[in-house]
């Protein structure tokens, strides 16, 4: 029978009362798991921090050291652990914490670190929570197993900062060393390359790395545990009364995370998507069933009555406009651009391109490097480059959103009614979602004027 991947992020591990609750979800399974962990909640932002200052200050090591111990003694003294295995995972998140040390010694010693170092000890967080994990559970009598990915062959592209599940190696190491009948604690957000170095996986990736176990071992599904009521028709902090999505296709939950949504990282669909394993969303403050889930990512497609099942928002884009006049006729002018982007590591977004402007959507951190790079090009047909900061992007989500008329109209109605100014928009990228893009200012204005529309006249139907 196949395995269920079961991951808990830094939301289910903020207080000592957390802890138990996760250990009582992994108890209602009853059956052999593969469980991935983050790191504790604020951990790894902690570690971030604490390499910047390990440049410039060398008791920034002992520090760390110090302060993440007694996060996990104080943690560990909550759960009736025997002494003689108290002693075992005590001095093995020393060990850890001495090897962290060091690292940041390292540092301190040469001023800087390597792209290498920086995911080596960004990914520490993850490891001391599995470790942290497996203690506990075993404290409760249950069958569990540390599982490191440098133990199990999680092999990645070995890009540094991004890197990317290598499935052709990864599968069969994997799958025979997660086959026991026990459960396995795996720490996420990383992978290891084919020389044996820490790859991280993105900020965010232990929902990637958990989608990639599940895939490796052929799950019968991959179980996300939240601090929210699965997938939502908007921000409950923007609009009253959201409603629950019981049923999203793998593509409508993809987009919807590419554009803002917390509940996934957008890459977590990607590697579920051929082999149809089902993402199934659970609260852990709610009745810990683990036989209903609050919402369910599969193949299915269901079209509601309405159309759009869900408004989400980004403040993390930004635009580069290229202006002149013929520039989006002129042959040869974006193939250079996005060249030269490419070749500066910076990930375009979307285009959008009229006979006078190209409008590059990129990260809202690689605007001013984008700037450079393309000024650099020294482009004749360009006559003015301008960054675009100040803008959010409201994306409207759902399966049937191009094959029905009218849906974009009602959503710019519903803006413009409210008095907001579309700056630009885009649809048929994707055939489940259309984009604008509005002023900073008036972002939560907009995902209330939209929701407004589609949700609140009428219940979901899905």
């Amino acid at each position: 029978m196949p395995k269920i991947v079961v991951k808990f992020g830094g939301s289910n591990l903020k207080s000592k009362s957390d802890v138990r609750r996760v250990v009582n979800v992994i108890k209602n399974y009853d059956e052999p798991l593969v469980v991935v962990v983050s790191a504790f909640y604020g951990v790894t932002n902690y570690l971030i921090e604490s390499l910047e200052k390990a440049r410039q200050n060398e008791k920034v090591a002992g520090e760390v050291g110090r302060y993440l111990y007694q996060l996990k003694k104080e943690a560990l003294e909550e759960h009736p652990i025997a002494s003689e295995l108290l002693e075992r995972v005590e001095t093995d998140i020393r060990n850890l914490l001495d090897e962290l040390e060091n690292y940041l010694q390292g540092i301190a010693l040469t001023g800087d670190a390597s792209p290498a170092l920086e995911d080596l000890i960004l990914a520490f967080g993850e490891r001391l929570s599995a470790v942290f994990l497996q203690g506990v559970l075993e404290g409760y009598g249950l069958d569990a197993q540390y599982a490191s990915p440098e133990e199990i062959g999680l092999v990645t592209d070995g890009e540094f900062g991004s890197a990317s599940i290598d499935f052709q190696k990864a599968t069969t190491p994997v799958r025979e060393a997660l086959s026991g009948n026990r459960i396995y604690v795996v720490p996420g957000f990383y992978g290891v390359s084919d020389e044996g170095k820490v790859t991280l996986l993105g900020r965010g990736g232990s929902d990637y790395s958990a989608a990639a176990l599940a895939r490796c071992i052929g799950a019968s599904s991959l179980d996300i545990w939240k601090d929210v009521d699965g997938f939502l028709s908007a921000d409950p902090k923007l609009v009253d009364g959201p409603v629950r999505i019981e049923r999203l296709a793998y593509a409508e939950a993809a987009e919807l995370a590419y554009f803002g949504a917390k509940i996934l990282h957008p890459r977590t669909v990607e590697p579920l998507v051929d082999p149809h394993i089902p993402i199934r969303v659970f609260n852990i403050y709610g009745d810990m069933d683990v036989e209903k889930p609050l919402s369910i990512v599969n193949s299915d497609q269901t079209i509601r009555e309405g159309v759009v099942k869900s408004v989400t928002y980004s403040d993390d884009f930004g635009v580069l406009k290229l202006k002149g006049p013929g520039v989006g006729l002129k042959p040869g002018i974006l193939a250079r651009v996005t060249t030269a982007l490419h070749l500066a590591g910076i990930n375009i977004s979307s285009v959008i391109t009229s006979q006078i402007s190209i409008n590059i959507l990129l990260a809202k951190k690689d605007l001013r490097n984008a700037y450079a790079v393309v000024s650099a090009e020294e482009l004749p047909a360009v006559s003015e480059l301008l960054v675009i900061e100040k803008i959010s992007v409201i994306a409207a989500v759902g399966d049937g959103l191009i094959d029905n008329y009218g849906i974009a109209a009602r959503i710019f109605s519903s803006m413009a009614s409210k008095g907001i100014n579309v700056v630009m928009s885009c649809s048929g990228a994707s055939p489940v979602v259309s984009y604008f893009l509005v002023n900073c200012d008036d972002r939560s204005k907009a995902v209330r004027a939209v929701h407004q529309e589609f949700f609140e006249p009428k219940s979901i139907q899905v």
